[in-house]
């Protein structure tokens, strides 16, 4: 999947997606939590097909079915607790993280943190790497797309993903 991103001054991030079966989906991400998706006419990327807004919380939750998080039909009561403890963040890998130049594995993500990385977008290639696995070295600039708890992945960006300071 080709993805492009932009800032909408304003407003808040644009991030267009170029399925491999050339479907094209813009997200746009409100500074005031607010996500609109489009998905648009195949013969026409600029004539869209259908919009959905979701809530930030409604988004949350999609995000979780459509990351695999929660895969299997749970009581309504099970599921909301279960979401409300994961949750999915992008983070780019900074210049001088001690992450950067590191297989997955050797970080210790899933070990070490609980979490799990659903996919790498690649700096400077088109095609991102959907599912990668533990050997999978990630670099400076690589936005990792991660599932977790939100404690766990705060810790985790915190601990390797972010430059330290003095390391300039």
């Amino acid at each position: 999947m080709r993805m492009r991103e932009s800032e909408l001054p304003g407003i808040g991030r644009k991030v267009e997606m170029f399925t491999r079966s050339a479907e094209k989906i813009t997200i746009v991400l409100h500074d005031d939590g607010m996500r609109e998706l489009y998905h648009f006419n195949e013969d026409d990327e600029e004539e869209y097909v259908s919009a959905v807004r979701f809530d930030d919380d409604e988004a949350r939750q999609i995000s979780a079915i459509l990351g695999g998080v929660a895969y299997k039909p749970k009581a309504q009561e099970y599921v909301e607790a279960a979401i409300d403890e994961l949750a999915i963040e992008w983070f780019t890998i900074e210049t001088g993280a001690s992450a950067a130049r590191q297989s997955i594995g050797s970080i210790g993500i899933g070990e070490n943190y609980g979490v799990t990385v659903i996919a790498v977008a690649k700096t400077g290639h088109d095609n991102n790497m959907m599912t990668p696995d533990s050997e999978t070295v990630v670099n400076e600039g690589d936005t990792l797309v991660m599932s977790g708890e939100r404690k766990e992945l705060s810790r985790l960006i915190r601990e390797k993903l972010t430059a330290k300071e003095g390391n300039d």
